[in-house]
């Protein structure tokens, strides 16, 4: 894939893209049997599936209109040479379902039960009828429908249990109708079951994303108070990475302390959620204080930790100390990949040490750790904000060799450094790259040239640029 430049090679002796070795032809792979193939006979299957299944190779429904539907069902019924399976009855009702009506669904289903007498719905058939009914634009159609749907099952003899409930809540709330989900939540907890973790959980976590934490909260000591429904370690979680992506740390340690009082125990996810919300912020001291809070719990940092930790130093201009983490990270039976290298580079390049960055290549090469886009990218951003521009253009050049995509910040950054010393053939050479390598979209790629380049005509006006 290519070796670094004679440029940088006075720096550091290494190659800056690996080349994978090439795979030998098919043609001259070794070819082995270790086992001669079984011949299977083919299962017994009975008159009635093999006649469902005869009627399933047919097309299904095409068109919304009832009747057309009753009338191919009619004619089924009278083709077939067996009984129809349940199977294939839910089968038919679903593809009807999902292009007409809720009352036009239910309406196919009581035609059905009537001309096929020895059909009968079980709880399956009103399951797979209920994501129909939530898919209504009109929020209040949608319960409405629900609601005719489930007191037809409990007609049939099905009380609705959790697992009905949860398929009516992730089937509303994926169609935004959340307050809906929770409306019909509270009036199945006192007609006829609680909701179970799961659902109750993938409620809380469509809430955080629609309402305003307060009202969070206050459903959840709703649940708690009325329906003895305890928020556990997975609700706790949603809350705190909700609160860490608003960047409202304080609140986010205040669940934690929540949570050790309900007698749960925070894991690693919990304590690298918060971590990495001090670290977006470049908050190192606080990442280190989350760091060492973890082990006071007991609770032994991961990979994603010290990567976290790591990133978040090396971020807020602290590589000795992020370097000293990646010894501990080591000690700890845990290799450096990418990601961690990766950040070390981005924080020496802030530094201004830029060749210390590319000397983490060759450490990466004897480690056999593989560098990623993201890492190239890093490095020729830095390059280019370094002053040095020939370096980072063959560094590009690599890049371009193998097809890597360019990102937008190094992107931005090498245009202008191309356009700031004169070479505005080169960077327009480089928005071809970047469309054609799809690295960006059109617009962007050029909004990013246009404004550089009338940057670079005041700066020729006030005698900054070549």
């Amino acid at each position: 894939m290519g070796r670094i430049p004679p440029s940088l090679r006075s720096a550091v002796s290494t190659s800056l893209i690996k080349r994978a070795p090439d795979s030998q032809p098919l043609s001259d792979q070794p070819r082995q049997f270790l086992h001669k193939p079984i011949k299977r006979k083919p299962a017994k299957v009975s008159a009635a599936e093999q006649e469902s299944g005869r009627l399933q190779q047919k097309p299904l429904l095409k068109s919304p209109d009832l009747n057309d539907a009753k009338k191919l069902f009619n004619s089924l019924v009278a083709a077939a040479r067996a009984p129809l399976e349940v199977r294939f009855n839910n089968a038919f009702l679903q593809s009807y379902a999902a292009i007409s009506t809720p009352d036009n669904s239910i309406s196919l289903l009581h035609h059905m039960s009537k001309t096929l007498p020895s059909f009968s719905p079980d709880r399956s058939t009103f399951h797979l009828l209920l994501p129909h009914c939530c898919a209504s634009p009109e929020s209040s159609r949608s319960l409405s429908a629900v609601r005719q749907t489930l007191n037809l099952m409990v007609n049939k003899g099905f009380d609705p249990n959790q697992v009905t409930v949860d398929i009516a809540v992730r089937s509303l709330c994926s169609a935004g109708h959340v307050d809906e989900a929770v409306e019909l939540v509270k009036e199945m907890a006192l007609k006829h079951c609680k909701p179970d973790t799961y659902t109750y959980n993938f409620l809380v976590k469509s809430l955080c994303k629609t309402r305003v934490l307060s009202s969070v909260y206050g459903f959840i000591d709703e649940f708690k108070t009325s329906f003895d429904v305890e928020p556990d370690l997975i609700t706790y979680t949603i809350l705190i990475d909700n609160v860490c992506n608003s960047r409202n740390l304080r609140e986010a340690t205040r669940l934690v302390s929540v949570l050790k009082e309900c007698g749960n125990k925070p894991d690693c996810y919990v304590y690298n959620t918060i971590m990495k919300g001090y670290c977006m912020l470049s908050k190192g001291s606080e990442a280190i204080g989350i760091y060492k809070q973890m082990k006071e719990d007991g609770v032994e940092p991961d990979m994603v930790t010290y990567n976290t930790l790591i990133f978040g130093l090396s971020k807020s201009g602290r590589v000795s100390d992020a370097r000293k983490y990646l010894k501990v990270m080591v000690d700890n039976g845990y290799l450096p990949d990418a990601v961690t290298y990766t950040s070390l580079m981005n924080g020496l390049c802030r530094e201004g040490n830029v060749m210390g960055a590319v000397e983490l290549l060759e450490e990466m090469k004897v480690k056999n750790c593989e560098p990623n886009s993201c890492t190239y990218n890093t490095l020729l951003h830095g390059l280019c904000k370094g002053r040095m521009l020939e370096k980072g253009i063959e560094l590009y050049g690599l890049m371009k060799q193998v097809g890597m995509q360019i990102e937008t910040a190094s992107y931005a950054t090498f245009v202008r450094a191309l356009c700031r010393e004169g070479r505005v053939a080169e960077a327009y050479e480089v928005f071809d790259y970047a469309v054609e390598s799809r690295s960006l979209t059109d617009v962007a790629a050029y909004t990013t040239l246009e404004s550089t380049l009338k940057w670079l005509v005041k700066a020729r006006q006030q005698g900054l640029a070549v």
